[in-house]
């Protein structure tokens, strides 16, 4: 198996390498500095110089580059290797922009994309309601059109909302068309946050924790957005959200997270004393045995994607079974912490490294491999997917609402 890529790849590794050393100092070199700007601006240059929003325009802020999967894992890299900030995530990136540029009007591409690859736009997602979270088609809340027909009011609740408190704006599917079929009728509107009409709350998770960095709801109340940041046609918002582009994505950066997750557990199992036990070792040498399977099913999705080849059916499972083996990790880790798993969750207020490394922390990851298996598509909604789309099933019955 040759896992390298290419002398191509290598020269212009090169160049990355150049890049980071003459732009990125290091992180002792940033002290006392004004590290927000700072990043701002190694920012800029990095778009100016083609690393950084190559998907992007540059009438809207990116480096417009073509297509390249190699040349972008290579930048992944180098950039993670100098611990050089990398583009901007969340929301925003990952989904507004991305929609705007397949779906927007010139208009809305003009108003949000700059802003949000600059980071001054903070989009929260606004899907799920209580009742309406895996079957999105299912949403309630409501958009009606002001007497004049410029505006849309709404009114409803939107739950488990990341970063909630830290949004500027949303993207939002409601539904407009209460008598429309249940996958019509509904509008993706975006909307600014900051306006009369709008409550936000943080949820307290069972882990304690409670704040910025964690899920919010929010409730409407007559709060307005313009007809012109409507995307899409009116009743087509559950088409619109359904959106992709062609990225220059590789499922490595996963791999390589589960790779050091794992190296993290075998660390405890040897804190605790407890590496040398058969049933241990047995235990970890299969979770092993799925990490590595996963790290090269990754090195196959790559290859196909550098290749223009479609990977097939086992690109739908990967999401599915990095949340399992993250479980499985999170099991192993609850049985070699033993009594010190009474300890808070750090996000409750635990502080200090009480027990073998800090069994807080991995509390903290015992219960998110929980959530994990409800964000960014429940697993029992993954194996429908798998079971239609890749093995051929009939779909759910119970979900397409047949009996």
């Amino acid at each position: 198996m040759d896992l390298s890529y290419g002398q191509a790849a290598e020269a212009f590794r090169a160049e990355v390498r150049a890049f980071l050393a003459s732009n990125w100092p290091r992180a002792a070199d940033l002290r006392g500095a004004d590290l927000k700007a700072f990043i701002r601006d190694f920012r800029a240059q990095a778009t100016d110089a083609g690393y950084l929003y190559r998907a992007i325009p540059k009438i809207y802020g990116g480096s417009q580059q073509p297509v390249d999967v190699i040349k972008a894992q290579v930048i992944r890299e180098e950039f993670a290797r100098a611990r050089a900030p990398a583009e901007i995530g969340g929301n925003g990136m990952n989904m507004t922009v991305p929609t705007l540029l397949e779906k927007g009007t010139d208009e809305q591409k003009e108003l949000f994309i700059r802003k949000t690859v600059a980071g001054d736009y903070v989009w929260g997602q606004g899907y799920s309601e209580p009742g309406s979270g895996s079957d999105l088609a299912s949403v309630r809340t409501k958009g009606e059109l002001s007497a004049d027909g410029s505006k849309w009011i709404i009114n409803g609740q939107k739950i488990w909302t990341s970063q909630g408190m830290q949004s500027t704006h949303m993207f939002m599917l409601v539904r407009t068309e209460p008598d429309a079929p249940k996958h019509d009728g509904i509008t993706y509107l975006l909307i600014d946050l900051e306006q009369p009409g709008i409550t936000r709350r943080p949820i307290r998770q069972m882990t304690g924790e409670e704040g910025d960095h964690t899920f919010c709801e929010f409730f409407f109340d007559n709060a307005e957005t313009p007809v012109g940041w409507q995307v899409g046609e009116r009743g087509q918002g559950w088409y619109v959200s359904r959106t992709t582009l062609k990225h220059e994505r590789a499922s490595i950066g996963s791999a390589d997270g589960l790779g050091r997750q794992f190296a993290k557990l075998v660390e405890l199992a040897k804190d605790v004393g407890r590496i040398d036990e058969p049933v241990i070792r047995d235990k970890l040498a299969q979770i092993e045995g799925f990490v590595l399977s996963h790290r090269y099913t990754s090195f196959r999705l790559f290859s196909c994607a550098a290749a223009g080849e479609d990977p097939g059916p086992v690109a739908l499972m990967m999401k599915l079974l990095l949340t399992e083996i993250g479980h499985e990790m999170a099991l192993l880790s609850q049985e070699l912490i033993g009594e010190h798993g009474f300890v808070e969750p750090s996000g409750a207020g635990g502080r200090g490294n009480r027990g073998p490394r800090g069994p807080e922390k991995w509390l903290d990851q015992i219960m998110g491999s929980l959530g994990n298996s409800i964000a960014g598509g429940a697993s029992n909604i993954q194996r429908n997917i798998i079971g239609e789309r890749g093995l051929g099933l009939p779909r759910d019955l119970a979900l397409s609402g047949e009996r």
